[in-house]
C-alpha cells in the first residue's frame, strides 16, 4: 500500500493558497471556521473527523478503527517568515503495536504534517510531527516508507495521555536540522490519526492550528 505521505504530496504539489501578510496565519480555527478549507484524503477506509464542543470551543475529534485517512489544508507560506507552528492535541492512548521503524507499525494516534513542495514531485519533503508510540521524545527518524518524510517525536508514550498539550515547533530550524538545507515554500499542513497497519483503534482531539512570525 502506498502510505500517507506519498498520497498527500500528490494532492498538494503545486496547489497553493494565498499567503498572509500578518504576523499570524490561521491554518485551522475550528470555532470560527469549522472545517472550511480542509480536504479528506483516504488511504485505507476513513478515520472519522468531526467537530465537537470541548471547553466552550469547537475542536476536531478523530476516531480510527483499522483505518487511515487525513485532513489536508492546502496553504502556501514562507517557512522562514512563518516559522513557528502552534497547535494542541490530546490522545486516549498510543498504539501499543506501533513501531516507528517499520512499515507494519507505521500507525499513530496523532500526527501533524508540514509539506514542502520541491520544483519536481520527487523533491517534495515533509516534517511529520508525531505523538510517538515508542520513539523517545525529541528523537527523529526517516519515515518507514520514504526518507523524504522525517518523523519527529514531539510527545511519546502514555504518560500524558488524556491531557491537552500545547505544542510549538520552529519548522524552519527543524527543516534545516533534518534535511541539511533551507526549506522552500511550504504548501500544506495535514493532520492524521491512523491505525490501518496494526488494525487497532485510536481517538484523538486536535485544537486550533496556527503559524506565526514570532514565538
Amino acid at each position: 500500500m502506498i502510505k500517507s505521505f506519498i498520497i498527500i504530496i500528490t494532492t498538494v504539489w503545486l496547489s497553493f493558497a494565498s499567503s498572509a501578510v500578518a504576523d499570524e496565519l490561521a491554518v485551522g480555527r475550528f470555532s470560527a471556521d469549522g472545517l472550511r478549507g480542509w480536504e479528506t484524503k483516504s488511504f485505507k477506509g476513513l478515520t472519522d473527523y468531526r467537530l465537537v464542543r470541548e471547553n466552550d470551543k469547537m475542536v476536531i475529534k478523530a476516531t480510527s478503527h483499522a483505518a487511515a485517512s487525513g485532513l489536508v489544508r492546502k496553504i502556501s507560506f514562507d517557512p522562514q517568515k512563518f516559522r513557528y507552528l502552534h497547535w494542541s492535541w490530546r490522545i486516549v492512548h498510543t498504539i501499543p503495536e506501533g513501531d516507528e521503524k517499520t512499515k507494519t507499525g507505521d500507525d499513530y494516534a496523532a500526527r501533524l504534517y508540514v509539506v514542502f513542495s520541491g520544483r519536481y514531485f520527487w523533491q517534495t519533503k515533509a516534517i511529520n510531527y508525531i505523538w510517538a508510540n515508542h520513539l523517545k521524545t525529541g528523537d527523529s527518524i526517516p519515515n518507514a516508507y520514504t526518507s523524504n518524510a522525517i518523523m519527529v517525536a514531539v510527545e511519546s508514550g502514555n504518560d500524558k495521555a488524556g491531557q491537552w498539550l500545547v505544542e510549538e515547533r520552529d519548522i524552519f530550524s527543524d527543516y534545516r536540522r533534518l534535511f541539511g538545507s533551507d526549506p522552500g515554500q511550504a504548501s500544506a499542513i495535514a493532520i492524521m490519526t491512523d491505525t490501518d497497519n496494526t488494525g487497532s483503534d485510536a481517538t484523538t482531539w486536535y485544537d486550533d492550528i496556527t503559524l506565526s512570525t514570532n514565538r
